[in-house]
């Protein structure tokens, strides 16, 4: 009887406090399509937010760009057009230019253990350049490369003349220094551009390249871990302040590297499972480097890291330290090229 008491008065204790807390709807925004396996992830972030708050922050995921398009939302995080939002910082060039280390390439083999080791590598950096969001967790794709439509890309001069959609500022820099020629677009508008002559190329990951279908506008695929694009789940500052420290709690426990690895390994094996599709598709040709080329690349690559220095001095962060860190913890993830 007693138990029964105190349980009782434990619940009329409790219960009060869950009730004066106001109930949220997290608008959450992101740009591919809902087919995506990015939709998954964001629908599971939510309803994990969604158990951990007692059912009080509630969430509807808004894909393709139904908020605000691909390059805005960051944005649109920070003005509260949506609550939580899924960004490329590489769409932005030079305004991220700390997570800009996780494009550089030949640095990440493994998209689960490369998305924890870049998250708990720039948790420290985070507020030095994404300050107008609360930064929740930071991912990555399976490493990619090239995908052309009329030209075999083999070795570095290969590009030169080529109009190539890069993925990130950081291919932009490398396909401008190899002589090649930058055509800017969001990744729901490759196929238009690549069918239409704009651009002859793009760096591009697998899964996507069949879920955009830009594999029925481009033949010669390059077989080589070139690089990876870095993203972001953001948050609106003020819709976090708004909450309980319950509510915050939820959102927390929810933006933590462990939940960037919940993030990153599923869009990895979708990614991965991409390769066998495109090589059984007629007409395509799927190749890899020989040690040689591969050498030649990774050479090529090099004044990248001098001009991710440069931008990350001009934040106030010392680049060979940053580097030297997020190596260890890509190491740490088993994640780090050889």
């Amino acid at each position: 009887m007693r138990k029964n008491l105190l349980a009782l008065a434990l619940a009329l204790s409790v219960t009060p406090a869950f009730a004066q807390e106001k109930t949220f709807e997290l608008k959450i925004s992101h740009w591919v399509p809902a087919s995506h396996p990015l939709q998954k992830a964001m629908e599971d972030w939510g309803a994990a937010v969604e158990k951990a708050s007692g059912g009080t922050i509630k969430y509807k995921v808004f894909p393709a760009q139904q908020l605000g398009k691909a390059k805005d939302h960051y944005n649109m995080a920070r003005d509260g057009i949506a609550d939580v939002t899924y960004v490329n910082p590489g769409y932005d060039p030079g305004v991220f230019p700390i997570i800009g280390a996780g494009e550089l390439p030949f640095l990440m083999s493994d998209a689960k253990g490369g998305s924890e080791g870049l998250d708990a590598w720039y948790r420290k950096y985070a507020e030095k350049e994404m300050k107008d969001v609360k930064f929740c967790l930071a991912f990555i794709h399976s490493p990619s490369s090239f995908h052309s439509r009329t030209k075999k890309i083999v070795v570095p001069e290969d590009i030169k003349g080529l109009r190539i959609r890069p993925a990130h500022a950081t291919m932009g820099n490398f396909v401008t220094l190899l002589g090649g020629t930058n055509v800017q677009s969001s990744a729901p508008e490759v196929r238009d551009i690549i069918e239409r002559g704009v651009a002859d190329g793009v760096t591009f990951p697998w899964g996507s390249l069949v879920l955009f279908g830009v594999d029925k506008v481009t033949k010669y695929h390059m077989d080589a871990p070139l690089y990876v694009t870095t993203f972001a789940f953001v948050m609106n500052k003020d819709k976090y302040n708004e909450m309980s420290d319950r509510q915050k709690k939820a959102i927390d426990d929810n933006c933590n590297t462990e939940a960037a690895g919940r993030v990153g390994e599923p869009w990895g094996k979708f990614e991965d499972a991409g390769v066998d599709k495109v090589k059984a598709e007629p007409g395509q040709e799927v190749y890899t480097l020989t040690p040689d080329q591969l050498a030649q690349w990774k050479k090529a690559a090099e004044p990248l890291v001098k001009t991710w220095a440069d931008g990350v001095k001009a934040k106030g962060v010392d680049p060979d330290a940053a580097m030297a860190e997020l190596k260890a913890s890509l190491a740490k993830y088993n994640a780090l090229t050889q």
